[in-house]
């Protein structure tokens, strides 16, 4: 069932099911729709919701330069529009980065985290210049060429799958990459990558699930692993034969792997 989150901007979310609270965060080129999967599955044990951060899907756009962290402020005010106490946050690539910035904020209403293809955040290794030399590489194709995010998706898929993936998976990320909301998106690319906090993990006091899959070139398993040595309370999860995007790639292992671990871990 579509809904939203009114004020501004206004924040939609898909919600099925009865039980404990499990949010999903997409990634910076998706949607909700990309947890279908999950919600299919997760609805029979818990409240499941999938939102479009603000400036995607059926979410507003929104005035002026964002701040990377009005998306934890805006899932906070996503979970009090719901009533939630506390909620399971499973959040993939950009969505887990906005979960760790969520539990630095509000980590009393933090039940876990379920980090998927991610990372805490760069480091100073990733020079000013750096950043900026990236931010202007993706604008250019989009503002400067006069692209639209339909023109780059063929481009850019292929590079966030296995080599193995199927014809339908390719074409189902492409199709998200579609509804992509320009200047949104470039908007988001550019608050990420200047936003300086790199999240401290070792410090995180809540049950963590990190998921991986083995084959995913931008957040590859290495990262998951150092991310696992340091969380205490954490459980690592390497989805074979799988990209950037387990939970569409791999669905069946994906779930697998977090429903063994909301078992483990929900009260």
């Amino acid at each position: 069932m579509l809904q939203c989150v009114p004020g501004n901007p206004k924040i939609a979310y898909r919600i099925e099911g009865d039980g404990p609270a499990l949010i999903f965060l997409h990634g910076i080129g998706g949607n909700k729709d990309n947890w279908t999967r999950q919600m299919d599955f997760f609805c029979t044990t818990h409240t499941v919701v999938a939102w479009d951060a603000r400036g995607y899907g059926d979410s507003d756009d929104y005035d002026g330069s964002l701040h990377f962290r009005d998306f934890s402020h805006d899932l906070r005010r996503l979970i009090d529009h719901l009533g939630f106490d506390k909620s399971h946050l499973c959040g993939l690539s950009m969505g887990g980065r906005i979960i760790l910035d969520f539990w630095e904020v509000y980590p009393d209403r933090v039940m876990s985290l379920a980090l998927v293809d991610t990372f805490p955040g760069f480091d100073d290794s990733f020079s000013i210049e750096g950043r900026e030399k990236f931010i202007r590489e993706r604008r250019q194709p989009l503002v400067e060429g006069g692209k639209e995010p339909a023109d780059i998706a063929p481009l850019v898929v292929p590079g966030l799958v296995s080599p193995t993936a199927s014809k339908e998976v390719i074409n189902e990320l492409i199709i998200s990459m579609n509804k992509l909301h320009k200047f949104s998106y470039i908007k988001a690319i550019e608050s990420m990558t200047r936003y300086e906090p790199v999240t401290d993990v070792s410090e995180i006091d809540v049950p963590v699930q990190i998921i991986v899959g083995e084959e995913d070139k931008l957040t590859p398993p290495s990262i998951s692993r150092r991310m696992h040595e340091q969380i205490k309370d954490s459980r690592l999860a390497i989805i074979p034969r799988s990209g950037h995007l387990p939970n569409i790639e791999k669905p069946v292992e994906f779930n697998i792997s977090l429903k063994n671990f909301l078992e483990e871990v929900q009260p």
